[in-house]
């Protein structure tokens, strides 16, 4: 071994130890409780920058290449700036913002720490987070007559800004998720979600789509990544759904939506909902509580989606002999149900998000080791490959709330929140529907560069006061442009989850991209629904909540059919264009409009009757595979990454 292998062998060590003490040490804090802010906050911030400089390349043409010179010197810059506030306990915690001095050394460090996070955030996610906390940097420098100094201190030297909520929410809960999604993918969970799918909906019309739907609801709901997701699932259910004859872009426009609604879906939901009970001041079960009417509504109108679909196409389930049986798969691997159930327990219990997920990590190993057919599991090399597989997957979303923090910072610091609700409401004109449209359109665009946390985090400081103000409720406005911020990984052209399903599915990105946005449709509705409905939130009294929810889902059922032109046949242009007219007039929740859509529904039905029966099979006689032989390449292809 030359000097070259030895030293990429021995950073690729130093890599594997930073990753496991950054679980470690956040396992620790979830046990024995967290530091004092800048602590913890820094802590968490140092090991997610030198991971960041040690695992991700400066360009694409160092990729698979260990660090070089460069990136061992933005390290060490990082974690001299990270560690200046715990070396300096003392006086960060004590210091009165813009009353004490700021003293050269403090400026020197803050430059350091704003840079190195900026460039450290560029590899994990790209360019636009950074450019645009950039852009709004340059806004408060150059066009409010900042004091440089007194922005430095603010960033960097108060609990406000770089080091504010969002850090904190990522430091607590969101770690500790993504530990939890990490150590349930190595150690059989994600397989239980896909068997037990199988077992399921397998044997129903179309039975690999809704599979795929049911398993990207479970494991998104656990790891909170879109793209995570469709690379989990979809390397076993998009081949799966083209060998029975779905088209690629179908198959792979499926895969990215069900995969991208696993964020707003609890228990766990994506990191975006942390932060949201942080900001809201609630729970995070309520913000769960929150979620789960829409959430089901996304999932039941990607499913009628697709069952509609293979309807009209005349498409047949697996054989069932081909299918794990539901009981065989609970014998078997039903007790890896539980650690889902001991977090979804303590959080209801009452205790912490953070407890309730340590928890969850804690009874993984056990669960595990419970039974014969799983305990093989349960190796050394796994349990590390897990704790360094759970910190790498939160470095994005740290080093995306650090950069988010700094653009709420300049926010804070410049009163651009009060000017730009100032603005929406004049561009609105007083008009709620036209402020939500506007609301939307920015969500997306915002999501389209960068992850969803970020993203609504910059909303909830420029849009959400904007449709309070204009009397929308808090938890509707909250959940309105969390939405969109995750819509926008379906939304052409920048639709992240798009691309990735696109890769195993081999299928063209925009026809794929506008298929996703066909069957993600309904996704794009329920935040207008639960803005003029929030009983759809829970918010209300029971009996307005199930007439609000019977409605919506009268809705997203016409919806579903008359987007993919099915009912109880193959519909012509009537009843479909009276099917989505149904659909969109149960939108608005209430007495006259519920009445008005059901009729329409109903007059739909009744010329659907009363057409021609011939299924769409235009892809009848496309190649057909066995669900063993399917098992065995997606086995293959796991073995090959």
């Amino acid at each position: 071994m030359n000097a070259m292998q030895a030293l990429d062998v021995w950073l690729r060590r130093l890599t594997v130890a930073v990753a496991v003490s950054m679980s470690l040490f956040h396992l620790y804090v979830a046990w024995f409780g967290p530091p004092n802010a800048f602590t913890l906050r820094a802590t968490h911030f140092g090991f997610a920058m030198a991971l960041a400089y040690l695992a991700l390349p400066m360009t694409a043409a160092r990729r698979g290449k260990a660090p070089g010179f460069i990136d061992i010197a933005f390290m060490c810059a990082a974690l001299a700036a990270a560690s200046y506030p715990l070396i300096n306990q003392t006086y960060f915690n004590t210091r009165m913002a813009y009353v004490g001095p700021v003293s050269v050394m403090d400026q020197v460090f803050a430059v350091m720490m704003m840079v190195t996070i900026l460039e450290a955030t560029r590899r994990a996610i790209g360019f636009i987070l950074p450019l645009t906390a950039l852009i709004f940097l340059s806004y408060q420098v150059f066009f409010t007559q900042a004091d440089l100094v007194r922005l430095l201190e603010y960033q960097y030297m108060t609990t406000d800004a770089l080091f504010g909520v969002p850090a904190q929410v990522s430091a607590t809960y969101v770690v500790l998720f993504v530990i939890f999604g990490a150590m349930a993918e190595r150690f059989g969970i994600g397989k239980l979600f896909m068997d037990f799918a199988l077992a399921l909906t397998g044997h129903a019309a179309g039975g690999p789509a809704k599979v795929a739907v049911v398993t990207s609801g479970l494991f998104g709901s656990v790891s909170g990544s879109a793209v995570a997701n469709v690379m989990t699932t979809g390397t076993f259910s998009i081949p799966l759904m083209k060998r029975i004859g779905y088209r690629p872009q179908f198959a792979g426009a499926v895969e990215a939506v069900a995969s991208t609604g696993g964020q707003i879906m609890p228990p766990i939901m994506g990191a975006a909902a942390f932060v949201m009970a942080e900001f809201m001041g609630v729970s995070y079960l309520t913000v769960a509580g929150y979620a789960l009417l829409p959430a089901l509504l996304y999932f039941l109108a990607v499913f009628l989606a697709v069952h509609f679909e293979a309807r009209k196409r005349g498409m047949k389930g697996l054989p069932k002999a081909d299918l794990p049986r539901v009981g065989k798969v609970l014998k078997d691997e039903g007790h890896l149900f539980l650690p889902l159930v001991a977090i979804i327990g303590m959080l209801m219990s009452g205790y912490s998000a953070p407890f309730s997920a340590l928890c969850g990590i804690l009874s993984i190993l056990p669960v595990v080791m419970m039974r014969k057919t799983t305990r093989h599991e349960v190796t050394l090399p796994k349990v590390i490959e897990a704790l360094e597989s759970g910190a790498i997957n939160s470095v994005a979303v740290a080093l995306a709330c650090a950069t988010a923090g700094i653009v709420i910072g300049v926010i804070a610091q410049t009163g651009l929140g009060l000017t730009f609700t100032g603005l929406v409401k004049a561009a609105a004109g007083q008009q709620l529907i036209f402020a939500l449209i506007l609301t939307m359109i920015a969500g997306i665009v915002l999501g389209m560069g960068m992850p969803t946390t970020p993203a609504y985090i910059v909303q909830v400081a420029l849009l959400v006061p904007a449709l309070v103000n204009m009397g929308v409720s808090i938890p509707a406005a909250h959940m309105f442009v969390f939405y969109y911020a995750i819509l926008s990984a379906i939304t052409p052209p920048v639709a992240i989850a798009v691309y990735a399903a696109c890769g195993i599915a081999q299928s063209p990105v925009m026809a794929t991209s506008w298929m996703a946005v066909r069957l993600g449709l309904t996704g794009y509705i329920i935040p207008f629904m639960f803005v003029f409905g929030p009983s759809l939130l829970m918010i209300g009294t029971w009996t307005e909540i199930v007439l609000t929810a019977f409605s919506a889902t009268m809705g997203v059922t016409f919806l579903a059919a008359g987007l993919a032109g099915f009912l109880l046949r193959p519909t012509g242009w009537l009843a479909r264009t009276l099917l989505v007219a149904a659909a969109l007039t149960l939108i608005n929740p209430g007495l006259l409009t519920d009445v008005i859509g059901l009729a329409l529904a109903l007059l739909a039905l009744l010329i659907n009757s009363r057409e021609r029966s011939d299924a769409w099979d235009e892809e009848a006689d496309a190649p057909r595979v066995s669900l063993a032989e399917t098992l065995k390449a997606e086995a293959a292809q796991r073995a090959k990454r």
